[in-house]
């Protein structure tokens, strides 16, 4: 059984400095946090914010995670390639990991000379177990000439042995590109299945798939659907890719995380919910407190291992580290690199 968190040492007690100190973060998140549990986040959050400093240290958080992790000592936030891209940029040595293992060797493969820590090594991925290396490779054999195009949310051996990686926002256009770059019409993209057939639904390319899914986001129903709209008369609805295709059929708006924060803030519905990650809607509703809100979703299990407790403790003692093989890193980072060069040879529009 796993060793539970200590309770609050008394040099992390909630005075009426660290209440001072604090204060102005706690009024972005007021929204979403109970005034009565600020008391336990905020020694934290203040301790955080000072060693990750004397560390030299950034904290990247998922849009999954919780509000007092999300908006309180975070450096960058949104989806795990766009944290990844994001830390490179900086002149941080340390990069703490706010999210999944796969995430954070996606950190180390774009950021090689920096270290790079996970509070919780336990912090899986469904998706990303749903294969291996091995297992890509199996599939070159059983499909030979035909290009692989894989989700971020895999390992860097997965990675390694494909050709091209792709995220939920842009993988249309990835397995478009790399069918015209083969001269093929069909493509294997793998390891989410939903996510594949959402995408073949898009594009004339045939696309073969892996059995591979998100504990999230398989668990949503048509019905959930259907019973959010009949509970809540004119709730718009906002699903996740990686959701069945019945689900994606019943939603107003189908997107990434990004996208999905984005209709928020352009359309600025009345009531709506989004159908993924409990956190999300947390995280959102604290930047727009006049939308309401449908609160029924799933937890991610291998997110809520990540705590503010364990973050500190993570910088405190520099563990755990995440390495990646440099030449699987090689391998990986061309494939991460070949789909950031999508789209980058178009044409600009010429100014009015």
């Amino acid at each position: 059984m796993e060793k539970e968190t200590p309770m609050q040492s008394p040099e992390l007690a909630y005075t009426p400095q660290v209440a001072a100190a604090t204060a102005k973060l706690y009024d972005r998140v007021a929204h979403v946090i109970p005034q009565v549990e600020w008391p336990v986040h905020a020694p934290y959050v203040l301790a955080i914010n000072e060693l990750k400093r004397q560390r030299n240290a950034v904290i990247l958080a998922h849009n999954y995670m919780t509000p007092e992790i999300f908006h309180c000592v975070a450096d960058f936030v949104g989806d795990s390639l766009q944290l990844a891209r994001e830390a490179a940029k900086t002149d941080a040595k340390v990069i703490v990991q706010a999210g999944v293992h796969f995430m954070a060797e996606t950190s180390k493969i774009l950021s090689p000379d920096k270290t790079v820590l996970i509070p919780d090594m336990k912090a899986g991925c469904s998706l990303a177990a749903s294969i291996t290396g091995a297992d890509v490779r199996l599939l070159k054999q059983k499909y030979p000439g035909l290009p692989i195009v894989t989700y971020v949310n895999t390992s860097a051996e997965v990675k390694a042995e494909s050709d091209v990686c792709c995220t939920s926002s842009n993988a249309r256009a990835v397995v478009e590109d790399i069918a015209r770059e083969w001269g093929t019409d069909t493509v294997i993209m793998i390891p989410d299945e939903y996510l594949a057939q959402n995408i073949a639904r898009q594009t004339r390319i045939r696309i073969i798939t892996w059995k591979g899914h998100c504990e999230v986001h398989e668990r949503f129903s048509a019905a959930d659907i259907r019973a959010y709209r009949e509970g809540n008369p004119g709730v718009v609805v906002l699903a996740h890719p990686e959701c069945p295709p019945e689900v994606i059929a019943e939603a107003d708006f189908a997107g990434s995380t990004a996208a999905m924060i984005g209709y928020v803030g352009d359309k600025r519905p009345k009531k709506v919910v989004m159908v993924t990650e409990c956190s999300m809607s947390d995280n959102v509703a604290a930047d727009y407190p006049d939308v309401e809100f449908v609160r029924p979703c799933n937890l991610c299990p291998h997110m809520k291992r990540i705590t503010l407790p364990k973050i500190l403790q993570s910088l405190e003692t520099m563990s755990a580290e995440v390495t990646v093989d440099p030449f699987i890193a090689a391998r990986a980072r061309a494939a991460v690199e070949r789909m950031l060069a999508v789209g980058q040879a178009q044409p600009k529009r010429a100014a009015a």
